[in-house]
């Protein structure tokens, strides 16, 4: 390797890194693949590094998978939602043991009424003695199945609450199991299932977007403040990307300095117009420390977008909007780039120098 490229490969950005390796490697280019990569190459945690750099060349989408369970908790949410399947299924099951008891009673009181229908018909007894056994019969009968009657349906009424508790509690998890603790915002795996909906049906696909976005020279706010400043760089570029977009719009952080937006009912104007009012506020935001007035610099954003049209898949969308946004990052940052198929050949021919 030449010594322009060796200083090429040390000038990459961590998400320029993740991107190369990924490609070296042959994984996917989903967004939960690129959340293992990252923390694999941050060495943050030396026994997923270590099993990362066991699985070798072109692992298997299973092995990576089963990767990520093991070292990120909130790979766990099947076991959270089959726990709440059972107590769910339980939950049924004793409502339809209740059911079937208060079928049970009410055929058994059915019957008794006709047993006493026919006493009265009959002919062999005198009145007085059919009437003062119905009335004994009936009394107690009636008054034992309203009592079962109401306990079953005090039965119901709780099992109805313990259901609703286990939807609440679904519903807080996933909240929370979507959502970056960090920024607040979206994470990759809200972000994995809003991207694969796009696709769910092919007549609306024509009218998403979506844009990634990467912070320029991350590393070096890292490097030279700490992290608790890079923190506060995603926190500001997350604070500045909700308030200049409409609150529906879909807005995530898809892992380490990387946000995506994902437009619906759109067209490529109006896309590269959202784009650039995201690139502008954010190089015009200022980071500074309030109590000591340092200033830390700029914040730039590159921009990489493509439309759904353009893709037949939410993979192959966001590998195309992920081409773009390398062509924004290598053409000198802080800009915005549109995909176009002509931008595959360049980005493959670049990367050819970290290719071992």
């Amino acid at each position: 390797m030449s010594a322009s490229a060796g200083n090429k490969v040390q000038t990459l950005d961590t998400a320029t890194m993740v991107l190369a390796t990924m490609r070296r490697r042959g994984i996917s280019g989903l967004p939960r693949n690129y959340e293992l990569v990252y923390e694999a190459l941050n060495a943050s945690n030396p026994r997923l590094t270590r099993d990362f750099e066991q699985l070798g060349r072109n692992p298997a989408q299973e092995d990576l998978d089963e990767l990520g369970k093991r070292h990120f908790p909130h790979h766990h949410r099947t076991g959270v939602v089959e726990g709440a399947h059972d107590r769910i299924s339980g939950e049924l099951e004793g409502m339809l043991r209740l059911l079937r008891q208060e079928q049970s009673s009410l055929e058994s009181y059915s019957k008794l009424l006709g047993e006493t229908y026919s006493r009265i018909s009959s002919k062999s007894a005198s009145s007085a003695d059919i009437l003062s056994s119905v009335i004994n019969v009936l009394s107690n009968a009636t008054g034992d199945t309203m009592q079962k009657g109401k306990i079953v349906v005090e039965h119901m009424v709780e099992r109805a609450r313990e259901m609703e508790q286990v939807k609440l509690e679904l519903d807080e998890y996933k909240r929370i199991a979507n959502t970056d603790p960090l920024t607040r915002l979206a994470n990759r795996r809200a972000f994995d299932e809003v991207l694969s909906n796009i696709y769910n049906d092919g007549r609306k696909a024509m009218y998403y977007a979506l844009i990634v976005a990467d912070i320029d020279h991350f590393k070096k706010f890292n490097d030279t403040f700490g992290h608790p400043v890079g923190d506060r760089v995603l926190g500001v570029v997350a604070a500045v990307m909700k308030s200049t977009l409409r609150k529906d719009v879909f807005i995530s952080r898809t892992g380490g300095e990387e946000f995506a937006v994902v437009l619906e009912g759109t067209s490529l104007e109006v896309t590269i117009e959202i784009a650039e009012r995201i690139r502008r506020a954010v190089e015009q935001t200022p980071l500074r420390n309030q109590k000591t007035g340092v200033d830390y610099g700029p914040i730039t954003l590159s921009l990489g977008l493509c439309m759904a049209s353009d893709a037949e898949s939410a993979e192959e969308l966001y590998n195309k909007a992920d081409v773009a946004l390398y062509t924004a990052k290598n053409s000198g940052r802080n800009r915005i780039h549109v995909y176009n198929p002509a931008l595959n050949q360049d980005f493959e021919k670049n990367w050819a120098i970290y290719r071992g």
